[in-house]
């Protein structure tokens, strides 16, 4: 079965992309963790090439697309890292898809089916609440909650200083019901090229 959440846009061929697959077959997926930032300065390397250096026709520089991908990367992997399913092991997988028109991040990780709809309450929130006023609350609740381990502000800054719009689509395995996987769509608006 699969749900939706957002406006979640497949994945499609014939445009530039790069998919990076992470396997925990050998080792926990945990300690993979500190190659996060590595994984993601790779692709924002990669993905700085598609873009000018200097002011051309393109708004958007190299500099500022590496940062961007940089930071969006990074937070997806954390998330998919710390959120992963262990006992099924299966592997997380990011992918970036480029337009002349859209960036797009996809993320697939599973999740513990019993997570799935507290996590999928939270996305609600995000797609229907003022994003500028969750925020707040959120820092609001961070600074007042010690011993939470999940800040809940990666997504939010997504949302409120990227401009990003987010999806989600939940699958079940028809063969095994306690494998449950979801994927993160981040929509980037970024025009390569601008009319004359």
């Amino acid at each position: 079965m699969t749900q939706t959440f957002g406006n979640f846009v497949e994945m499609a061929e014939g445009q530039e992309y790069l998919i990076i697959s992470f396997s925990s077959a050998t080792l926990s997926i945990q300690d993979r963790w500190r190659n996060n930032s590595l994984s993601a300065d790779f692709l924002a390397n990669y993905w700085g090439t598609f873009f000018p250096v200097h002011n051309t026709l393109s708004k958007y520089h190299r500099s500022e697309v590496q940062d961007t991908v940089s930071y969006i990367a990074n937070e997806l992997l954390e998330n998919a890292i710390k959120f992963s399913y262990e006992p099924r092991k299966l592997p997380i997988k990011i992918g970036l898809y480029l337009t002349n028109n859209f960036l797009r991040f996809y993320v697939a990780n599973s999740v513990n089916p019993q997570t799935v709809e507290h996590f999928q309450e939270y996305i609600q929130k995000l797609l229907t609440e003022d994003p500028s006023e969750l925020y707040i609350r959120q820092l609001e609740s961070n600074a007042s909650n010690d011993e939470s381990t999940e800040s809940r502000l990666g997504f939010l800054t997504m949302l409120n200083d990227y401009g990003a719009r987010l999806a989600w689509k939940f699958d079940t395995n028809d063969q095994d019901s306690e494998v449950v996987v979801v994927t993160t769509m981040v929509q980037l608006e970024i025009i390569r090229t601008q009319p004359h």
